[in-house]
């Protein structure tokens, strides 16, 4: 008799790792070097010049971005079946706010990524303003985005909660990881709301989530990709197909 309950195989637990960790290598790409090292606060002259001097770099980072936030929205549908067997609902709100942060906000927020090189391009509309007076637009695209980035991480952090909180109470990844990825949830929302909240504290806040980060999401996804899932998920699997 076949189970109503729908766990996914392990083959696919792997194949969430393997896209997961794509995310983070092109995210870590577009966000940890090509923004790092382009973009200085402040600096609008500095920064105009990094971005026309490197701008297929520049190109790229938007490219990684893109990428990653396309594969994010076949690993919230994937996370979805893979954890729904042990609370749908809360796997479906899980999902949504996965969606809603990376291939929603994110996507249109690498507009704010594309004006900053665009502006700066010659265009017509703005050849009534001085060189500086252009720099510094493209500068405001930069904190725009900066801060479009920090408003997705509020959704992305309660989706690392609740995803946590869904591996703990299931049997199919060790609790620890879950543990680490509500860390990470709790980290990327201090981040977002210690930003705007109490501004100054931006640098060590942006430690504090890549630590976060690296503990939890980089041990989830090494996990899922190379263990797949732990045995007793695997005996779930044969149970609910008999």
């Amino acid at each position: 008799m076949k189970s109503t309950t729908t766990f996914m195989n392990v083959r696919s637990v792997r194949i969430t790792g393997l896209l997961y960790l794509l995310v983070i290598i092109c995210a870590g790409f577009s966000q940890g070097y090509v923004r790092a090292s382009l973009i200085v606060p402040g600096e609008a002259a500095i920064t105009a010049t990094n971005i026309m001097q490197n701008e297929l770099l520049y190109r790229w980072g938007l490219t990684a971005d893109m990428i990653a936030f396309i594969l994010d929205a076949a690993i919230s549908i994937l996370l979805y079946q893979m954890l729904k067997p042990y609370g749908k609902t809360l796997a479906m709100v899980s999902s949504a706010m996965r969606l809603l942060a990376h291939p929603a906000i994110g996507m249109l927020n690498l507009l704010n990524h594309y004006m900053a090189l665009h502006v700066l391009g010659g265009i017509d509309i703005l050849s009534g303003l001085g060189i500086d007076q252009i720099e510094s637009l493209s500068l405001l695209f930069t904190d725009a985005h900066r801060n479009g980035y920090l408003i997705a991480g509020s959704f992305f952090g309660v989706h690392c909660i609740l995803l946590g909180w869904l591996i703990i109470v299931s049997d199919m990844i060790p609790r620890f990881f879950g543990v680490m990825m509500i860390v990470a949830g709790i980290g990327y929302l201090m981040e977002t709301f210690g930003d705007f909240l109490f501004p100054g504290n931006e640098a060590w806040l942006a430690l504090l989530v890549g630590f976060a980060a690296a503990l939890g999401e980089v041990g989830l996804t090494l996990y899922m990709l190379i263990k797949g899932a732990r045995r007793s998920y695997a005996q779930n699997i044969q149970t609910a197909t008999l």
